[in-house]
């Protein structure tokens, strides 16, 4: 070896590796580009660190002929991802924000939720039936759906129509709708048709007004070790304050109903000149019984904490040390607010019915 080959050697021992972040993310399409977009911004924030993505297939992801409220697990397309992160396989998991539990295992913690999609549904309607809208549908007409949440308030809105269960990712979803004559029409989130960019496939929005989005819908949230403060620092620059203070808002008021994927309740939430505006609503699986009512709180949009960090534990699983507590406080005293004021109307009712006819069928 000649001197100059010893002298590269060891110029390049001496330069400092590279760090390397793992990020943790389901197989789908969807999720691939959903965790591709946040670590384009780490990147772009992070010039000298490496983030390597690392896909595995969840539990939702695999059984795909059963529908997801009657499996029983509250961690369907997280569980695999949690268990990675406990065994420092990956650093953070990137999450579609509806599909984590407002209850996280000990140990784990939401460090981040990106700035959110439109959390409204959407319906995509077989080739034959575009130009139509879910009310001008032909009678018995048969729409795909694999959330209560979105069948119970249909059914209530368009009595003429059928609701069926069906399962997959949205490719997989969209292909049965296609390829098939079982369904006119199928619900998917606006979201992620806009991020797979489909929303050619978009034949109608569903406003709040006709059927209130899930809890976290349209947001991302980023999962991390609640002690691994190294990567809380890295991602908490992610939290979008609106999205975050909505979001606490939605999952405080889930929480406190003690409600899931096995019983339809649903929210819509605003913000508007320092008011936070939520609206709650629980459903009978048919639709036929329901209970909604709104609130709000002054909470204004806070900019990024000027006093440092503080050392906080989480609210309904959220870590936001750069966003003021007292806005985070009162985005879930709002949500527990709301929650008691439906249980005290009768609510609990409405879902231990729901979820004991959900379980028996």
């Amino acid at each position: 070896m000649s001197s100059n080959d010893n002298t590269t050697a060891a110029a390049e021992e001496n330069i400092p590796k590279m760090r390397v972040i793992r990020v943790g993310t389901r197989k789908s399409q969807l999720a691939r580009i959903q965790t591709d977009s946040v670590v384009a911004t780490l990147k772009a924030l992070y010039p000298g660190l490496q983030f390597d993505i690392i896909a595995m297939s969840t539990t939702g992801d695999k059984i795909l002929d059963t529908a997801l409220s009657k499996i029983g697990e509250k961690s369907l397309f997280t569980k695999e991802l949690e268990y990675a992160l406990e065994k420092n396989e990956v650093d953070l998991v990137v999450h579609s924000l509806k599909d984590l539990p407002t209850v996280l295992p000990p140990g784990f913690t939401i460090g981040a939720i990106c700035k959110r999609e439109n959390p409204c549904d959407a319906v995509v309607f077989h080739p034959r039936f575009v130009g139509k809208t879910l009310e001008t549908l032909p009678e018995k007409s048969v729409v795909g759906t694999s959330s209560l949440r979105r069948a119970a308030q249909l059914q209530r809105k368009f009595p003429h129509l059928e609701f069926k269960s069906i399962r997959g990712n949205l490719n997989t979803r969209l292909r049965k709708l296609d390829e098939q004559q079982e369904f006119s029409a199928i619900i998917l989130a606006a979201a992620g048709l806009k991020r797979m960019g489909w929303q050619n496939r978009v034949g109608q929005i569903l406003h709040p007004e006709e059927c209130m989005y899930a809890v976290g819908q349209g947001a991302l949230g980023v999962e991390v070790r609640a002690k691994d403060q190294d990567i809380l620092d890295l991602v908490g620059i992610l939290h979008d304050p609106e999205t975050l203070l909505c979001c606490i808002a939605e999952r405080a008021f889930l929480r406190h109903l003690e409600g899931g994927c096995s019983v339809p309740v649903a929210v819509h939430t605003a913000m508007k000149d320092g008011q936070l505006y939520l609206t709650g609503g629980v459903w009978s699986l048919d639709g036929s019984d329901s209970m909604q009512e709104t609130m709000q709180a002054s909470i204004g949009v806070p900019a990024q904490h000027e006093d440092g960090p503080e050392d906080d534990p989480q609210l309904v699983g959220i870590t936001a040390q750069n966003i003021p507590r007292v806005a985070q406080l009162a985005a879930e005293n709002l949500g527990i607010s709301l929650a008691n004021l439906l249980l005290n109307k009768g609510a609990k009712n409405i879902l231990d019915v729901a979820r004991q006819l959900n379980d028996a069928h």
